[in-house]
């Protein structure tokens, strides 16, 4: 009795192993399926942490404005005549 349950909780355990490993084998091969035109470990890694994402988005407005600024700003210091 007792060793048939613990076969049945190793069976369990190796049931569960094996299909966590097939979940991200698939996860993993989509990712890389999915980057064709991008390197393989920049798709994976912004899959992983979307929050450098949204703040690199953030940074690339940030930039994109303050070059605007500093094109004003020489626009004005330069008035065409």
């Amino acid at each position: 009795m007792e060793s048939s349950k613990a076969s049945v909780a190793a069976i369990i355990f190796v049931v569960i192993i094996v299909g966590v490993n097939f979940f991200m084998y698939g996860i993993v091969r989509g990712l890389m399926r999915s980057s064709q035109k991008s390197n393989m470990f920049e798709t994976l890694s912004k899959s992983l942490n979307p929050a450098a994402q949204k703040k690199d988005d953030e940074i690339k407005e940030l930039r994109q404005r303050v070059e605007e600024l500093e094109k004003g700003k020489k626009d004005n210091e330069n008035p065409s005549p």
